[in-house]
């Protein structure tokens, strides 16, 4: 190619993957092996020493997974990424690097119910603090920041019900308070936001969701901007300390605007094993193939959808940030102007009885805890996804009792509309 730089079709397509030098395969082969070999007792001590770049063990990195994180991190515009086997996973690899016992982390109260329960109840155990604070005022970001805050955490559209976080505007209360900003881009992909390009020093994701997108492999990954600088005040000791496990190497001297991701890999994924399928990194390279083409089909598709629920005498709301109406009409069209995102949720007037009854009678709508497949989802978040909160942390969330979650696929929006109708109708 010329010095062009290719676009996001390209590579979706494209990024992190040749056709193999062995047999000439242009799919990027499954490397289904536990280890691999090395070329003398140098060559193992080196990349044990972290002196070279080499595969070693799956559990640490393969060559199937390493092209799905490349591609990745084009995507996203980041330096480097880290594929691990779930978005759960990406999370604790992540804020292992960052936390020590009694030290804080902010984030932003609307976020996926299972991200809410892992900061307040499972990281309690690694003596991790999660400071709740509110998207819609940026000024309770600024009030939870203490000398032992060193991180803060959003995602870019929220689960489950759709609003988007501006992103910017957090970005410099992070900045403000000397600690990265890390954002779940698993609702909008890149394809609709780059939180790189708005300050963001790690994004992560679970493929899972719609880089996947066909509802068939778990994973997760984690992308490094490269913008953070680990080495000021002594934060972060992880990356800015000598590592005894790798002969006093300092990560953030040695590896520069990669550290991070190299610490996620050898001090994270090395030891806490979060490991990502060779299988699951090919089935999810397959699905991010057609990652613009299903996006712009999910948002349109939606907003079609989400202008059909306005209209209908039996819904009391729609939160979806592609209505001209929604409070966050003006966000999506700052950060996201190709598409509001897949996923959105509405209140029936009817309370929680009509949303349980609601999906227990749609019929092309499937009733699962996932989004960002191409098939459309239903899930009422009171009752499931969001069951563990009280009411009042239900509602802060965009999970009340009378509140339903749509994800959004790829069919023909017309039958997508007639299935609602009737279950509304029925």
């Amino acid at each position: 190619m010329s010095d062009r730089l290719p676009g996001f079709s390209t590579l979706a397509v494209h990024a992190g993957a040749q056709p193999d030098p062995t047999t000439g395969a242009r799919a990027t082969p499954i490397y289904q092996t536990t280890s691999f070999v090395f070329n003398d007792a140098d060559h193992a001590a080196s990349l044990f020493g972290l002196q070279a770049f080499g595969n070693i063990y799956t559990r640490i990195g393969n060559p199937t997974n390493a092209v799905l994180e490349e591609r990745v991190a084009a995507l996203e515009g980041g330096t480097a990424a880290l594929a691990v086997a779930s978005g759960h996973a990406a999370q604790v690899v992540v804020l292992q690097q960052l936390l020590q016992p009694g030290d804080e982390f902010i984030a932003a109260r609307k976020l996926y119910g299972g991200s809410i329960n892992q900061f307040t109840h499972a990281f309690k155990s690694f003596g991790w603090n999660v400071v709740w604070a509110d998207p819609d005022d940026i000024a309770s970001f600024e009030r939870a920041v203490t000398p032992r805050t060193k991180a803060i955490f959003i995602e870019s559209i929220a689960n489950p019900a759709g609003s988007i976080t501006d992103i910017e505007a957090i970005s410099t209360v992070a900045r403000k308070a000397g600690v990265p900003l890390i954002v779940d881009n698993t609702l909008a992909s890149p394809y609709l936001i780059r939180p790189i390009d708005h300050g963001a020093d790690i994004v992560v994701h679970s493929l899972t969701k719609f880089l996947g997108g066909h509802g068939n492999s778990l994973g997760g990954i984690i992308v490094d901007a490269g913008t953070f600088d680990w080495s000021t005040g002594g934060k972060y000791p992880m990356l800015s300390e000598p590592r005894p496990e790798y002969h006093g190497i300092r990560l953030q001297e040695t590896f520069g605007n990669f550290a991070f991701a190299i610490a996620c890999r050898v001090l994270g994924l090395r030891d806490l094993g979060p490991a990502l399928s060779p299988f699951n990194a090919f089935m999810i390279l397959t699905g991010i193939e057609t990652l613009p083409l299903r996006m712009q089909k999910h948002c349109d598709n939606a907003k079609a959808v989400a202008e059909f629920l306005a209209g209908h005498p039996a819904v009391a709301s729609v939160s979806y940030a592609g209505l001209a109406s929604d409070k966050y009409n003006q966000l999506a069209r700052k950060y996201a102007p190709k598409g509001a995102g897949a996923v959105f949720t509405f209140s029936l007037k009817g309370g929680y009885d009509a949303g349980v009854s609601l999906v227990s009678k749609l019929q092309l709508f499937s009733h699962l805890a996932n989004v960002g497949d191409t098939r459309s989802l239903v899930i009422h978040p009171a009752s499931t996804t969001h069951s563990q909160l009280d009411d009042a942390a239900k509602i802060k969330s965009g999970a009340g009792p009378d509140v339903v979650r749509l994800s959004i696929g790829i069919e023909d929006k017309e039958d997508l509309i007639a299935d609602l109708e009737q279950a509304l109708g029925a």
